[in-house]
């Protein structure tokens, strides 16, 4: 009989949301791909109450609940992942009702004032009242993390919870003093770009109150980093005249790498300026300012030695923000990292050629251009001859081929296909898979691949872990402390 050496676990064979043969991800970093990728919103694949269902379930599997809330934190604090924690978060009010840790991570998965009420909502719309008492007591707790500004800020005067719903509910006892003022309707947002904005636009010469407005916003740095892209084009449009002061912002190296704000933000604001019809000089000015801002970013990015490839999936399920994303991600990979190719691969492939001192972002807009939009083959990452020591897959691993049977296109065979490469250019690579969508499927056994989630900076810290440590993203958030 084999003492040490046992037969291997064969792996769990499954259908992916494509039709094609895949292996399930174990519940831990299925669950993790889905809480640092799913903005809440519909995926090619699959609907956003789809992926509800399927966080519910993950959290249902044993030993899965505080994993699942160490998870929710992680996504929350880390990469600024809002709807999809706050759906674990309520979810985990059913279950973890006695357990010793509940209260602290309903304190500690707070990380806006909001957050507060986003939970409480969720919670009562589907399970209703009662709340569980750690829910409640977690969730007053976490009012003593904040200030009047901020409380202000997040009042949710209009939303179905608001603050106030939520200390009439939950009856914290601090702050006091800020908490007396708002249940009594003194206490108000003025000095927030919002309602500064909305106070100019009520005034009888509104385009000189909203240019004033900003002026004081902008030269006061009372406006974050997200709210700035978020309103340049208005900026442009109604006080041209700060918009030079609001690019320096934006460009601020210390503030782009404190920022939650995730990089497909800036491709977001440039697809937004470009929709000016004037100021054309205005509109350059901007976007080169933009193009900084994303090359600052770079500095986050570790150092790579070695050969690598970049494989980045032009396929038709990547279409919106996972081609955003992958091309961003890849553009950035390819000028950090001197000695890379750029492949860009569907139902066929091509290498892309890259000018190292072109900006990411003229970069990420031309493996866009590129894109073929088709089928997803896999395989095709590996047949070639080039050899290297890192291979970085960029998909939603959504494996399936026009015309070809699902099974052939599925896991397996990718398994040989890396077999055959690897005997043909004489290398064994690390292969980094990205599921950009966090579908839970695997192209390839998980002993063969770093699986990793999401776009942050963090990503890329921790792919360096993954050179020493397989299991990187789980001992991060196994880390999570509460």
């Amino acid at each position: 009989m084999a003492r040490f050496n046992k037969k291997g676990k064969n792996k769990t064979l499954t259908t992916n949301l494509a039709g094609g043969v895949a292996y399930s991800e174990n519940p831990k970093l299925e669950l993790a791909s889905i809480l640092l990728t799913s903005f809440a919103n519909n995926q090619y694949y699959r609907s956003a109450d789809n992926t509800f269902d399927r966080v519910i379930e993950l959290l249902s599997m044993p030993d899965m609940q505080k994993f699942g809330a160490k998870a929710s934190i992680y996504g929350r604090t880390k990469f600024g992942m809002r709807s999809i924690s706050h759906v674990v978060a309520g979810e985990l009010a059913k279950t973890v009702k006695g357990l010793s840790w509940a209260k602290r991570y309903y304190d500690a998965v707070v990380y806006r004032p909001d957050d507060i009420t986003e939970i409480l909502s969720y919670y009562l719309n589907k399970y209703g009242k009662p709340l569980p008492n750690s829910l409640k007591k977690g969730l007053a707790k976490a009012f003593a993390k904040f200030n009047a500004y901020n409380i202000a800020k997040y009042r949710g005067e209009n939303k179905d919870i608001s603050l106030i719903d939520a200390v009439n509910l939950l009856h914290p006892k601090q702050p006091q003093d800020v908490l007396k003022k708002l249940m009594k309707g003194e206490l108000k947002s003025n000095e927030t770009w919002e309602s500064k904005l909305s106070d100019a636009g009520k005034s009888e010469n509104k385009e000189q109150a909203k240019a004033d407005a900003w002026k004081s916003l902008i030269a006061e740095k009372k406006i974050g980093l997200f709210a700035l892209l978020r309103n340049l084009r208005n900026i442009i449009e109604q006080a041209p005249d700060m918009l030079e002061q609001a690019l320096e912002q934006l460009t601020i190296k210390e503030k782009i790498k404190k920022s939650l704000v995730l990089p497909f933000r800036f491709t977001t604001a440039i697809q937004e300026i470009e929709k000016c019809g004037y100021a054309p000089k205005l509109v350059k000015q901007t976007i080169r300012a933009l193009n900084r801002a994303v090359d600052i970013s770079l500095d986050n990015v570790p150092d790579f030695e070695g050969r690598t490839l970049i494989a980045v999936d032009v396929s038709g399920s990547m279409e919106g923000k996972p081609l955003d994303i992958a091309s961003l991600f890849g553009a950035i990979l390819a000028k950090k990292i001197d000695d890379s190719d750029v492949l860009l691969f569907s139902d066929q492939k091509t290498f892309m050629t890259i000018n190292p001192d072109d900006s990411t972002l003229s970069i990420a807009n031309r493996i866009k251009e590129k894109a073929f939009m088709s089928g997803t083959d896999f395989h095709l990452i590996f047949q070639h001859n080039n050899a290297y020591d890192r291979i970085i897959i960029l998909s939603d691993m959504q494996g399936w081929v026009k015309g070809g049977s699902p099974s052939y296109w599925g896991s397996y065979i990718n398994s040989s296909t890396l077999t055959e490469y690897k005997k043909k250019t004489n290398c064994d690579p690390l292969i980094y898979s990205f599921d950009l969508q966090g579908y839970g499927t695997l192209q390839f056994p998980e002993r063969n691949v770093y699986c990793l989630a999401g776009f942050s900076d963090k990503i890329f810290d921790v792919m360096k872990l993954l050179e020493q440590d397989k299991q990187a993203l789980i001992s991060e958030i196994e880390k999570v402390e509460f």
